[in-house]
């Protein structure tokens, strides 16, 4: 088990990191899916006991993973805000703050279903925002997981979660990268999310996440 696992997609060397996200070396980008800031902050708002500083621990998290690996083009894959309540000072005061760390960061999010309903980052922020896909050398970089004409599709919008079983009735729920068709699913990358079980098919890879690793189980 590794903090990373190497693999092959379309031609091109990926690395899906234990922290669910996948870097390009060749490029020397960094996809993240699925974030889901200010989630915690929304429900928040609607009255649920639920935890506080998720938008402080995922932003570490990208922290780390660029003192790691040199990352010149950051993407988010869709769902970067969750929700108009997302736009809480707390949440858009931490992502200010740390876009002015990273400001020579080039940065795009591709639009995904919770971007329309909270609508677009602050313009400080200095986001590019662009709608799916973006085509970027063999792939197509979407939010929704729709096959693309004549590219290999990256994108988010499920969640996929793959469920280990053990003896018995043990069985152990973790997010996963689903490699393989035409559309490959990055697992969600914020720490205040849910997850969708998924079945692969035969021309499918699994990789789970848990403990800090990476493996493939299918």
């Amino acid at each position: 088990m590794s903090e990373y696992c190497s693999v092959q997609l379309a031609g091109a060397e990926l690395w899906l990191l234990a922290e669910k996200a996948i870097y390009w070396p060749e490029r020397e980008v960094l996809l993240i899916a699925d974030a889901h800031f200010g989630k915690a902050a929304a429900y928040r708002k609607l009255g649920q006991p639920v935890p506080h500083g998720t938008t402080a621990s995922n932003l570490q998290v990208i922290d780390r993973i660029m003192d790691r690996y040199p990352t010149r083009h950051l993407v988010f894959l869709g769902d970067f805000l969750h929700a108009p309540g997302s736009h809480s000072a707390g949440t858009l005061g931490a992502l200010a703050a740390w876009r002015a760390e990273v400001a020579d960061l080039r940065i795009t999010l591709i639009r995904g279903n919770h971007d329309k309903r909270a609508g677009d980052p602050p313009s400080e922020l200095r986001f590019d925002v662009v709608t799916e896909p973006l085509e970027m050398g063999p792939f197509a970089l979407q939010h929704e997981p729709d096959a693309h004409p004549t590219l290999h599709v990256l994108a988010g919008h499920i969640h996929p979660v793959y469920r280990l079983h053990g003896r018995g009735r043990q069985s152990l729920r973790l997010p996963c990268y689903l490699l393989g068709g035409k559309v490959s699913l990055l697992p969600a990358f914020g720490a205040f999310t849910g997850g969708f079980n998924m079945n692969n098919d035969a021309d499918q890879r699994v990789y789970v996440v848990g403990d800090g690793g990476v493996w493939q189980v299918a």
